[in-house]
């Protein structure tokens, strides 16, 4: 074996295993799906994709929503798709990839409606990403499918730039609580 030969073995060795100690995607990661054709939300039961606003959906390990195979899907994530997530987190399922509508991934372009501003709520499975590893702006004067929303966007200064332009303060996944939550769609109307 040659030192060119053995170098991409081990590079691909190495590679390999920091894609496994990362999570780095593999077999045990299912990719997301596409949202279209009317699917109702597993929380509310709105039609996805015509209400504005970013989407999400949430697979599990060992357990499936109610009337359909695994992901979950939802229309608005501030009042579909976290609500759902804790409850059932309380009842021991395990999330193995949660995807949200990464509006860092395409062009996009605020409807107007009733005054307000609203984002697009595509459905194309490659307009979501990771949703653990989102910056979410939330208090802006953009609106989702159901009044206050959580944008989310995959490259931080995206989601800064929104925030100039429309207000709102900026969390991680992590910062998303269940008390944040019922507290912030409180405000709807």
């Amino acid at each position: 074996m040659d030192r060119r030969t053995t170098l991409a073995a081990l590079g691909s060795v190495v590679c390999g295993g920091l894609g496994g100690c990362l999570g780095g995607g593999g077999a045990s990661r299912p990719a997301p799906v596409d949202l279209s054709g009317g699917k109702a939300d597993d929380q509310g039961g709105m039609v996805i994709g015509k209400h504005g606003g970013p989407n999400g959906q949430i697979f599990y390990a060992d357990n499936r929503p109610e009337g359909h195979d695994n992901p979950a899907w939802f229309h608005t994530l501030a009042f579909g798709l976290f609500r759902y997530y804790f409850r059932h987190e309380r009842r021991g399922w395990e999330a193995t990839a949660i995807y949200v509508t990464d509006y860092s991934t395409f062009d996009y372009e605020l409807s107007e409606r009733d005054g307000r501003l609203y984002m697009p709520s595509p459905t194309a499975a490659d307009t979501f990403g990771d949703g653990r590893a989102m910056t979410y702006v939330m208090e802006s004067e953009v609106y989702g499918g159901m009044g206050p929303a959580l944008h989310p966007f995959a490259v931080a200064e995206d989601a800064r730039a929104f925030l100039e332009r429309h207000g709102g303060r900026t969390v991680a996944f992590d910062d998303i609580t269940r008390p944040l939550i019922a507290e912030y769609t409180s405000r709807s109307g």
